[in-house]
């Protein structure tokens, strides 16, 4: 299994549609938090081993409507 944690910066007035459509239509998204700071979202991703990261990101992330930008960042261990 592979974590991804993606920060996403929204078009204004978007962040909270951004938020409903990458939970309830990327089944690999596990949760969305809204943040402070230069990204308005980050999305917890579970992605199964050898899924292209960039692909998915590319594919089922950045086309969401209202999205302008991405940072992903790849989660290497959890710990509890």
């Amino acid at each position: 299994m592979q974590t991804l944690f993606v920060q996403v910066k929204c078009q204004l007035g978007k962040a909270y549609d951004v938020a409903d459509t990458a939970v309830e239509s990327v089944d690999e998204v596990s949760e969305v938090h809204s943040t402070s700071g230069n990204y308005d979202l980050m999305l917890t991703c579970y992605l199964d081993d050898g899924v292209d990261i960039g692909r998915f990101v590319n594919e089922k992330v950045q086309t969401i409507e209202g999205i302008r930008d991405t940072y992903t960042i790849i989660g290497l261990k959890a710990f509890r």
